[in-house]
């Protein structure tokens, strides 16, 4: 995959070498120019085309933002109200993640999301335990977070 983005820089480089103009418009052209050329050689090259996971790494930090605002008004919404209505509770998540750093970065998105914080992960790697200011339901709070942010997260991983 990196051998990709370099070669596609490459062309770039030698697009603005052979019309001699280092214009960002040019430099632009002669990006999109070496994209369509490594996406035709794609086949030929190792790895799966690299801009394929760069729109789904994107794609989940637009999930994580959004989560991040929902989480913010939800604790706004205790910090200011005039009775504190919470429901703490630790949980057990069964995750489905095998790889380490999907496990690791389930388990920072959680953490960074206000409201819930990772305290654990079991030594078999297959469940976090997960402290949630404002609990629901088990179900709920599973659902949540498997829609979220673990089939982004495998969708970045998958080969």
């Amino acid at each position: 995959m990196a051998i990709q983005a370099l070669i596609n820089i490459l062309l770039t480089v030698l697009w603005c070498l052979l019309t001699m103009s280092f214009s960002l418009g040019n430099m632009v052209l002669g990006y999109l120019f070496g994209l369509f050329a490594v996406y035709i050689m794609r086949n030929f090259l190792p790895g799966r085309f690299y801009l394929r996971p760069l729109f789904k790494s994107i794609r989940l930090g637009l999930i994580f933002f959004a989560e991040l605002f929902k989480a913010n008004i939800d604790v706004l919404k205790i910090v200011l109200g005039r009775k504190i209505d919470i429901q703490p509770a630790f949980f057990a998540y069964p995750t489905e993640l095998t790889k380490d750093w999907e496990i690791s970065l389930l388990s920072l998105l959680i953490t960074l999301t206000p409201g819930t914080v990772v305290a654990a992960v079991s030594d078999d790697k297959k469940t976090l335990y997960i402290h949630a200011i404002d609990f629901s339901t088990l179900e709920e709070e599973i659902e949540g977070i498997r829609t979220s942010f673990e089939n982004a997260i495998k969708e970045v991983g998958v080969r």
